[in-house]
């Protein structure tokens, strides 16, 4: 599989492109800002961009949607939910293919109604749903720590410890996590009831 994680110095945002190594065929992860550099990666993968994927429809995610498309041609792909422009509207459990490569779509509410991240052969693109040590601000317009509760504890926790964990921000003690890393240190993740959890967030 092919994977680069790009950086994007305001918000610390990152970026992503995956693929299938066989068939060049890629997917582009929140095109926020910087869409130059996403594009030179792209030139340097000699990938085929089919997907632009939006974990959510925050600005600092979406924000290069439309010069992305331009220059790939690619669909744009959120969730039913979401307000922004796209072409492929999407729902939990929905599955899309990047070359041989099997896209499963988790829908995660909570930092926003519309959140999704996306399991891409053992590796789970977590959007503001989940970072390496903390978990996506509740207090924001929309959002929802109800919402979040299930998201993190019957969606996300429920995958296999293995399962390489790739945020939306780098907000934490390094880039990426793995699923059993979070179980064990995000002070988020502790075992909490629903209301304990609401009062927390």
């Amino acid at each position: 599989m092919i994977l680069a994680q790009i950086p994007l110095s305001e918000g610390k945002n990152f970026a992503y492109i995956f693929g299938d190594e066989t068939t060049r065929e890629a997917a582009v992860i929140d095109p926020g800002y910087n869409v130059e550099k996403i594009l030179k990666q792209i030139q340097q993968l000699k990938v085929h961009v089919k997907y632009i994927f939006n974990t959510h429809s925050h600005g600092d995610h979406i924000a290069g949607n439309s010069q992305m498309k331009e220059k790939t041609g690619a669909k744009i792909v959120a969730h039913t939910k979401s307000p922004s422009r796209k072409d492929i509207a999407v729902k939990d459990q929905d599955n899309l293919e990047v070359g041989k490569l099997k896209v499963k779509v988790i829908y995660t509410p909570g930092h926003t109604p519309d959140g999704i991240c996306l399991l891409v052969d053992g590796k789970l693109f977590t959007g503001d749903t989940l970072f390496v040590g903390e978990c996506g601000r509740t207090d924001l317009s929309g959002s929802s720590a109800k919402d979040m509760y299930y998201s993190l504890f019957e969606k996300i926790l429920p995958l296999d410890d293995s399962v390489e964990v790739y945020p939306g921000h780098d907000y934490g003690s390094r880039p990426s996590s793995t699923i059993g890393c979070e179980r064990k240190t995000n002070y988020t993740l502790e075992k909490r009831t629903l209301e304990e959890f609401i009062e927390f967030m």
